[in-house]
């Protein structure tokens, strides 16, 4: 049966590397693409619920047909498996993107939480990022991460995903031919050299840029920046349940009784205190 994959990214649905991926992902089925209509890069996991969402038909550049939605990346995959298309999808995959997500990253990248909007709706979701060289300019060859997503789906397709997972493929800046192979990796440590920029505008009134250096990575043995640094695609299953379930047992030993209902009482008519104790 053939199988119906939503493509998606954070990079804007004319992005180059999602084209690569759609390209890629008609090898394994029938692709439906709905992205964002512009760069929602660093937006994180988003619900807009405070406006409507707009949708309007894009080409991309091979004549493909593609869809935009004015909403984050994580509103795309809500509006396509919610009803925007007739079809049911059975994978979402979001990528190409610029850049890897590696460690903290998740949380930031609208690339990987569209993938998590796909496990909220209950399907398989796929992340793919490709490692770019700091300064790096000029084109980009989104061959080798491509295929690196089209390995990955394939295994998706074949062998399921444990229930509320999903993927988050990291490939290095290299030819196909340098590629060392896949490894399983856990998330690795991400350095932020983050800075704040204070400048004024022509009107007197400050405002604000978050910026910095580019972070970089412990590359630890067994990590997504690991295996990165050692020239393999890194491949790490991130889940939704984000308890310390190592923190609980600690947690639970403070003390959660006397000081803070004497305080919440003391602030309460002594009536609602009694009726309670009653």
């Amino acid at each position: 049966m053939t199988k119906n994959i939503l493509v998606t990214n954070d990079d804007g649905v004319l992005a180059p590397g999602l084209l690569a991926l759609a390209q890629e992902m008609r090898k394994l089925g029938t692709v439906t693409i709905l992205a964002p209509d512009r760069n929602w890069s660093g937006s994180g996991h988003v619900k807009t619920l405070d406006r409507a969402l707009r949708v309007r038909e894009f080409h991309l550049d091979d004549g493909t047909q593609a869809f935009g939605g004015d909403g984050a990346p994580s509103d795309c995959v809500a509006l396509a498996t919610l009803g925007y298309f007739k079809e049911k999808f059975d994978l979402v995959v979001s990528g190409i993107n610029v850049g890897a997500n590696l460690g903290h990253d998740v949380t930031y990248s609208g690339t990987v939480t569209a993938a998590m909007e796909a496990v909220i709706a209950g399907l398989p979701g796929v992340a793919v990022s490709l490692e770019i060289p700091d300064g790096h300019v000029g084109p980009i060859d989104f061959g080798p991460s491509a295929l690196a997503a089209g390995m990955a789906v394939r295994n998706v397709l074949q062998h399921g995903l444990p229930a509320d997972t999903l993927l988050n493929v990291n490939v290095p800046f290299l030819k196909h031919e340098e590629i060392q192979g896949f490894r399983m990796t856990r998330q690795g440590l991400r350095v932020y050299h983050s800075r704040l920029d204070e400048r004024v505008d022509p009107r007197g009134r400050p405002y604000y840029w978050i910026g910095g250096e580019a972070p970089t990575g412990v590359p630890e043995s067994g990590t997504d920046v690991g295996a990165l640094s050692d020239g393999f695609v890194s491949v790490t299953p991130l889940q939704l349940d984000l308890t310390a379930y190592r923190a609980v047992s600690e947690i639970n030993t403070w003390n959660w009784h006397d000081p803070i209902l004497s305080e919440v009482s003391l602030l309460r008519p002594s009536s609602v205190v009694a009726a309670e104790k009653q």
